[in-house]
């Protein structure tokens, strides 16, 4: 067979376990499985879904319309391939599971859910081929081959759905270490402040005529969007983390109680336990930052900005957000135009000068909430949280428009012009991190082929970005 793949050590062990199955399969056994394989899997295969829903955690993954377009063939694809198996397809076949795995790790797909699915199919081949078979012996090789071909199918999932999500574990460990915090007691004044602001901006509203329409709430401050994207996650959950975001729910109903009182004493009474509130918050987050040191580990060290290292760490965690709280977010590719010939014309030191200069503008263009990351080589990532598609095209042309309008100066005095191209993608409810970084990768390209220096929207008619590589690993 050409182009087999090469097993690592740990999966060689189950390409040898299925060569052996099936060559003590008779003859007569592979012929009824493959029969098998031409009229069930699609059946089969709206079954093994119909099973997996009447689980509600399935809804997380399953309920996006291209989830479900694309998993139920995918699902027949690979019935067959498993009825079919030959010698020659085997080390192909290990390797197939070993990516289903990987993907079942990246969305989150429980491992439970997925063998209750195996069960379910298996009990339905099995009747199948009791009912087809000529001979009791026939039946029994066809049945024995088939357990063993999946369970071996389905241990290959497990081993790399295991392994991925340890090193999940161990990045989401770091970051919680690295807590996105560079510098500890900067950040801490700057949380101060916001707070501050946010009470005082309360101070003002409530003894004013129009309060609703001057206050944000402040869940939705930035120190609330902070606190949510960026505080719960850099600290770890704790119990001071869900005291401080059981505290912020209970202001924000204080809030709009008070607002419902028309006259100032009733007003100025509801204010005094929404200060207490804002005060323990206070407390909480002080305990909180210290027990954050400072560390530079997972930032790039030419810009400062994240590196990609906990990009898969972020998306996992906004997808989540949104799909609990409906809650948009959006992403942004950004990929600095001829970006070699400035390299090329200047040095090396003029294209560090350019990618610092554009990481300071993004700082200077975003919100403390979102993220900013390098994402590698020319190219950047802003993560914008609480951002429909609609929004952050806005962000977007903002920072396109800033960034040809600033140009970064050069050692020798020289003024150099930079653009960028901007593909945006907003959070469709699709599961994997890596469908909505691919379709902000089609929209960039999209932009560069457009002639650059543009903000290209991603949508389903956008073909992908050729040579497009997957989020790095580990």
């Amino acid at each position: 067979m050409h182009n087999v793949p090469n097993l690592d050590e740990a999966s060689q062990p189950l390409a040898l376990a299925w060569a052996d199955t099936l060559a003590r399969t008779p003859a007569a056994a592979a012929t009824l499985l493959a029969g098998l394989s031409a009229a069930s899997p699609p059946g089969l295969a709206h079954h093994f879904y119909d099973v997996l829903l009447e689980d509600p955690r399935a809804s997380r993954f399953l309920s996006h319309d291209q989830v479900r377009l694309r998993l139920k063939p995918a699902m027949q694809r690979w019935l067959q391939q498993i009825l079919t198996a030959t010698p020659d397809s085997i080390n192909a076949l290990v390797a197939a599971q070993r990516v289903i795995g990987d993907v079942h790790a990246r969305v989150g797909i429980p491992v439970d859910l997925v063998a209750r699915g195996a069960r379910v199919l298996k009990h339905r081949l099995f009747d199948r081929i009791i009912a087809q078979a000529d001979e009791s012996a026939t039946a029994f090789a066809a049945i024995h081959c088939l357990s063993a071909s999946m369970d071996i199918a389905l241990e290959g999932m497990t081993l790399a759905y295991t392994h991925a999500r340890e090193r999940s574990s161990r990045t989401d460990a770091a970051y919680r270490l690295f807590s996105l915090v560079q510098n500890v007691s900067t950040e801490r004044e700057r949380q101060r402040a916001l707070l501050l602001d946010w009470e005082n901006a309360l101070l003002y509203a409530m003894a004013s005529q129009n309060a609703e329409a001057e206050l944000t709430g402040l869940a939705q401050s930035e120190f609330g969007l902070w606190f949510t994207h960026k505080g719960i996650p850099s600290f770890g959950e704790s119990s001071e983390t869900g005291q401080v975001g059981a505290l912020v729910a209970a202001v924000d109903t204080q809030l709009q109680e008070a607002l419902a009182h028309a006259d100032f004493a009733a007003r100025f009474g509801a204010l005094q336990g929404i200060r207490e509130r804002l005060a323990q918050i206070r407390t909480l987050m002080g305990m909180l930052f210290e027990r954050i040191g400072e560390l530079d580990a997972g930032s790039d060290a030419l810009t400062n900005l994240l590196n990609r290292r906990f990009l898969p760490t972020v998306l996992r965690r906004e997808i989540e957000l949104a799909n609990s709280t409906q809650t948009p977010f959006s992403v942004l590719l950004l990929d600095l135009d001829h970006f070699k010939a400035i390299n090329d014309a200047h040095g090396h030191d003029g294209g560090d000068r350019a990618l610092q200069h554009v990481a300071a503008l993004l700082g200077q263009l975003t919100r403390g909430s979102d993220y900013l990351f390098r994402y590698g080589g020319e190219e950047f990532v802003v993560v914008l949280v609480a951002a429909t598609a609609a929004q952050a095209e806005v962000i977007a042309e903002n920072l396109r428009k800033h960034i040809a309008q600033s140009p970064v100066q050069l050692a020798n005095g020289h003024k150099l012009s930079l653009t960028t191209s901007i593909g945006v993608a907003a959070h469709d409810g699709h599961p994997d991190y890596e469908r909505l970084m691919a379709r902000a990768d089609a929209a960039m390209y999209q932009a560069k082929k457009r002639g650059r220096d543009q903000v290209v929207v991603a949508t389903d008619a956008l073909p992908d970005a050729p040579g497009r590589q997957a989020l790095q690993r580990g």
